[in-house]
């Protein structure tokens, strides 16, 4: 029996791609899954189809021989190798990132910048599916933070959920984070942990898989990035405590005495 690995970026990606999902609506649920992600809909031409259909033809020899694999067959990888070729184009689903679905909010930012400010904020970029029918036409088949028809729905931001599995996996990842030698001897190490899970809530599915496929190394730089947040307002605070002890002419921490020493 293989060993399965802490975390990885596979896993990783699986639980993102479900737990945005739960944000969306889709015509048929066989839709929820993008061959290529593309920054608007003038980008779907030969190039980026035919690109899509390798994406398609990679992922369908991919799941065949995950199942042989744990049917108990011996089988190599190379026996399910699919010509790209051979993909239809109605079979693609093109995910195209566009604000057009969310309502607009003026005055949300005083000095809007980019397309986001104008909008209601999101908890991630918003999207939308697109595949080509029997009439070479292109049909929205999804939207995300949506719920109901793709005519007829509506908008909505609050309806879904990380998935237990995400949450789970987030939970490990600060644990583990937080056992480093030079954060485990910190007295306030659970007040890092603790917000770290609550940044990791609040930015987890922005992640935007069109620029990487390493999840990983994001999640592990928001907490790297919390825990520094909460070790320097530790340490603020504890020069406030030590100023105010040093004033009443009573000892201050261990820290403060180190530094005074050395100092002279």
């Amino acid at each position: 029996m293989k060993t399965r690995k802490y975390l990885n970026n596979r896993d990783l990606l699986k639980e993102i791609h479900i737990s945005k999902n739960s944000y969306c609506s889709f015509t048929s649920e066989e839709y929820n899954i993008y061959d290529i992600i593309l920054p608007n809909i003038d980008k779907i031409n030969i190039k980026s189809v035919a690109q899509a259909k390798r994406n398609h033809a990679d992922r369908l020899s991919k799941q065949a021989y995950e199942q042989a694999i744990n049917e108990g067959k011996k089988v190599k990888q190379a026996d399910f190798l699919i010509n790209w070729k051979k993909i239809k184009k109605t079979d693609l689903i093109f995910r195209i990132m566009t604000f057009d679905h969310i309502p607009l909010q003026p005055g949300r930012k005083k000095k809007p910048k980019i397309t986001s400010d104008h909008h209601t904020q999101v908890n991630f970029k918003p999207f939308q599916h697109f595949k080509f029918n029997d009439n070479n036409e292109l049909i929205c088949v999804g939207k995300s933070h949506w719920i109901g028809g793709m005519e007829n729905g509506y908008f909505s931001k609050d309806h879904g959920q990380l998935t237990n599995t995400l949450s789970m996996m987030f939970l490990k990842l600060v644990e583990r984070y937080a056992t480093r030698y030079n954060w485990r001897g910190y007295t306030y190490n659970d007040e890092m942990q603790g917000a770290a899970l609550v940044q990791l809530c609040q930015v987890g599915l922005q992640f935007n898989e069109s620029l990487s496929q390493n999840p990983f190394a994001y999640y592990t730089a928001t907490i790297t990035n919390s825990f520094t947040r909460v070790l320097n307002l530790e340490k603020k605070s504890q020069n406030i405590r030590d100023d105010i002890l040093e004033q009443n002419g009573l000892t201050p921490s261990y820290t403060r005495q180190a530094q005074s020493s050395s100092e002279k």
